[in-house]
């Protein structure tokens, strides 16, 4: 059974009888997308955890693509009707848009146990464990064997706009060079399956035989990587030319 922003209005707190519960099914897997307090905020959905394993996606409160301003929204590129509906309870309805793009992503919506969202964007939960991570909606179920607590909670990001699966990826670049530059460091992904857009993994002062850390959640999975793009700019003219470059270079999927 599957819940997709259960309502929290009427149904938050009230006993299990009442409400979904993980006792309603086998497996219940839950997609909070809209779980923000109903006042002030009007969060539709509930905010506990309430199925065997709960999706947070984004944090589970505002979803990326939902603060477009009025008019861009309602005339949706799927119609008035849709953006109007997109308008009123753009959060609440993300969750059935994932569940329906996951259907053809079975690779897609990793979601990580995580105690927490800030965690999660931290990279402490990061790879998925030793049993792997379950994907966020159509294919939760192949899960089902592989939950050790009672209640498990998964966090993941995604995108604006369909197609909303992302790809998380941890990327270490070690520097080289002869002298410190401001600027900005780029990375793109290659691989087997696809290549990436340019995602930067750090800013401001850039020093030779430093370590910087992103984690990047990446439009494509890749596949086996091939190929990594390296790209460093900085941000006015520098009569010295300064030069920079990429000692080494570590990437890392979240899901392997």
């Amino acid at each position: 059974l599957s819940g997709l922003d259960p309502a929290q209005p009427y149904f938050q707190g009230t006993p299990t009888e009442v409400r979904l519960d993980k006792s309603d099914a086998d497996f219940v897997d839950v997609i909070h997308t809209d779980a923000t307090p109903t006042i002030p905020n009007l969060g539709f959905g509930i905010i506990p955890a309430i199925g065997h394993i709960d999706f947070y996606p984004n944090g589970g409160e505002q979803m990326p693509g939902c603060g477009k301003n009025p008019v861009s929204q309602i005339v949706d590129i799927d119609g008035i009707w849709e953006g109007t509906r997109d308008f009123v309870a753009c959060n609440h309805l993300r969750s059935y848009k994932y569940y329906s793009d996951s259907i053809i992503y079975p690779d897609g919506f990793l979601g990580y146990p995580c105690a927490s969202y800030e965690l999660f964007q931290e990279g402490n939960c990061f790879p998925c464990p030793a049993e792997g991570c379950p994907n966020m909606g159509h294919y939760a179920v192949k899960f089902k064997d592989k939950i050790r607590n009672d209640f498990l909670k998964l966090y993941l990001n995604t995108g604006e706009a369909r197609d909303f699966p992302l790809w998380r990826y941890k990327v270490t670049v070690t520097l080289s060079g002869e002298s410190n530059v401001k600027g900005y460091v780029n990375v793109a992904l290659y691989g087997s399956d696809g290549n990436t857009k340019q995602h930067q993994i750090t800013k401001g002062t850039l020093k030779p035989d430093n370590t910087y850390t992103a984690y990047i959640d990446a439009e494509v999975n890749v596949g086996k990587v091939t190929k990594v793009k390296f790209l460093w700019n900085n941000n006015w003219i520098n009569p010295t030319f300064p030069k920079l470059g990429a000692a080494t270079i570590t990437v890392e999927a979240g899901q392997s």
